[in-house]
């Protein structure tokens, strides 16, 4: 096993400084400097040291204690993110909840990983009444008191593989899985995503995801490991984001679930002829539109494969080469092996199986699943379940997931997840949820399902599905069958279903049409 300081920059010369000391030492160095904008606003380092020491205190009055779960279901804010530095620096493990959750999927995070304290705000109440969160007091984020200067900051000493965070993550079949994401994974991520994006002192990263989601959790920490800064903002948005980035002076843009798809249907004015964007990093760039692309937002691609069970990052193409995800990081070993454990020739389709020289790179285990942590640990190894072929040059093309889920919008969803709400339905005796292509993004979700009687409107169906799913777990193609080609332990066959849509009943083409004969009754 190689030293940690071989890989990753040695932070004020000690390996031992990870997310938490890092962190609070940059936090006091320099209280007058810019931290990050939130919609325009500048936070410095000033702010943040007293909101983060008030969030402490009142983590003191709720009998908080260090290695406790806290819930947190909350937008892009300043508050959130001062939440999330005072839980990291206070040794309390951050359980992110996906403010698109609802119904069943929203109680089984808060069950599941039974956290003491449960905060979201006002614009959550419809959401969070009805639900049951089990042992969790429910809170919402103390206001903020600019003339309270009385808390002092807590710095308690934090382990390097103590939990930083479990992020639930929907990437297999089955409940979703909750990754203990420890410190040190924490730390690399943020130093992979350094390295990915082609950061450079004085860069300015516009952070549009949302903070429950990996892909915004290992932005926070980079205005701390480099002289950078973020501009932050509560979600993306097309018809915004070209002033936010002239605005912001952004030069890197994280691009998932179709925000490179949408930016290009733009028409060519939304787009100034000058901006400071120079870098565009993430997953999901087809060989045939790379240039195009490049050419048209005036950027450079960098492509990544990963996961949050390998600390976010596993490979990137620093070459350009259209289409790829590149070659394994530096910390990182890669193979590409059969079903029964071989490795496979170049240009053949083989399972990307992980292994790491630096310790600490893979979560520990998976929350309260002893069976999925052995099946993906094996040996030392990571076994990903997910698929690629390497080519003559040695580098990778991602291929596919070998599990029964999607990728919608830039969320992995679980097709288990999906049925077993429909389940419920009371004129559903069976459904069977699967990916189909989309012209925004990796993919749509097509249901197939199977009345027991009469059969139910679709509009009523999906008006149903509404209130019980996350909107990127809604089906937007239906279609029934009579049946199901089942196998001998009663599994639906999904390999057998055909998944052309066009037979099937579109919610969003229903919505166009309805809003095409409202602007016709308001001309008449």
């Amino acid at each position: 096993m190689h030293r940690y300081s071989e890989f990753f920059p040695q932070r004020h010369d000690h390996d031992a400084l990870d997310c938490a000391p890092l962190l609070a030492l940059n936090l006091q160095a320099a209280p007058s400097r810019e931290v990050l904008r939130f919609d325009g606003g500048v936070i410095t380092c000033a702010e943040s040291v007293q909101r983060i020491a008030q969030l402490q205190r009142w983590f003191a009055s709720l009998e908080l204690h260090q290695g406790d779960r806290v819930a947190v279901m909350l937008g892009n804010s300043r508050e959130h993110v001062h939440l999330i530095y005072a839980l990291m620096l206070s040794g309390l493990v951050w359980v992110p909840v996906n403010t698109r959750l609802r119904g069943t999927g929203l109680e089984y995070v808060l069950h599941h990983a039974e956290p003491k304290l449960f905060v979201s705000d006002a614009s959550f109440d419809e959401v969070t009444a009805q639900i049951d969160t089990g042992s969790a007091r429910r809170a919402s984020p103390p206001p903020f008191d600019a003339h309270d200067a009385s808390a002092a900051l807590q710095t308690p000493a934090i382990g390097v593989h103590d939990p930083l965070c479990i992020i639930y993550t929907s990437g297999t079949t089955g409940a979703p899985k909750g990754v203990i994401f420890t410190h040190r994974m924490m730390r690399i991520a943020s130093e992979a995503a350094i390295r990915v994006a082609d950061v450079r002192p004085g860069d300015r990263l516009f952070l549009w995801e949302p903070l429950c989601h990996i892909g915004g959790a290992q932005m926070l920490l980079l205005p701390f490991f480099e002289p950078v800064s973020l501009d932050v903002v509560p979600r993306f948005s097309a018809s915004r984001f070209w002033g936010e980035v002239v605005r912001s002076g952004a030069t890197q843009l994280h691009y998932l679930g179709g925000v490179l798809d949408i930016l290009m249907q733009l028409p060519p004015d939304a787009q100034p002829d000058t901006h400071t964007l120079r870098v565009a990093w993430g997953a999901g760039v087809s060989a045939s539109a790379w240039h195009g692309i490049e050419s048209r937002l005036g950027v450079k691609l960098r492509e990544c494969y990963g996961m949050t069970e390998c600390s976010s990052f596993a490979t990137l193409n620093a070459t350009g080469k259209p289409g790829s995800i590149g070659r394994a990081l530096p910390w990182i070993d890669l193979q590409l092996l059969d079903a029964n454990g071989n490795e496979v020739a170049d240009g053949e389709p083989g399972e990307i199986v992980l292994s790491s020289k630096v310790d600490g790179t893979f979560l520990p285990a998976y929350l309260k699943n002893d069976e999925a942590t052995r099946g993906a640990l094996r040996n030392g190894r990571l076994h990903t379940g997910d698929h690629a072929r390497r080519d003559a040059d040695g580098d990778l093309y991602f291929i596919g997931r070998r599990t029964d889920s999607m990728r919608v919008r830039g969320e992995n969803v679980s097709a288990w997840e999906i049925e077993r709400v429909f389940a419920t339905h009371p004129a559903v005796r069976a459904s069977a949820a699967i990916g189909v292509a989309s012209s925004v993004g990796e993919q749509d979700v097509l249901l197939i399902v199977q009345f027991k009687d009469e059969a139910v409107a679709w509009e009523s169906m999906h008006a149903w599905a509404s209130e019980r799913l996350a909107s990127f777990q809604l089906p937007r193609y239906y279609r029934a069958v009579d049946r199901f080609e089942l196998t001998a332990s009663e599994r639906i066959k999904k390999h057998l279903l055909p998944n052309d849509t066009r037979d099937a009943w579109d919610r969003l083409a229903q919505g166009h049409a309805r809003r095409v004969a409202h602007r016709h009754a308001r001309r008449r």
